[in-house]
C-alpha cells in the first residue's frame, strides 16, 4: 500500500514541478510581449499625439 502511495505523490509532485516549468515560460513570455505592445503603441505617430509646428527649435 505504501508503494502506491510514494509512486502517487511521486507523480503529483512531477506533474506539479511540469505546471509551474510552463507557467515560468509562458508568464514572462505574456509580459515581454505586453511591454513590446505598449512601447509600440506609444511610440506610434498618431495625429493626436502630434505636436503643432510652428515653434522656436
Amino acid at each position: 500500500m505504501g508503494a502506491k502511495i510514494a509512486k502517487a505523490l511521486l507523480l503529483v509532485t512531477a506533474m506539479m514541478f511540469f505546471a509551474v516549468l510552463a507557467l515560468d515560460i509562458a508568464v514572462p513570455t505574456l509580459v515581454l510581449c505586453l511591454m513590446a505592445s505598449s512601447t509600440w503603441l506609444v511610440s506610434r505617430d498618431l495625429p493626436v499625439a502630434r505636436k503643432h509646428g510652428g515653434g522656436a527649435a
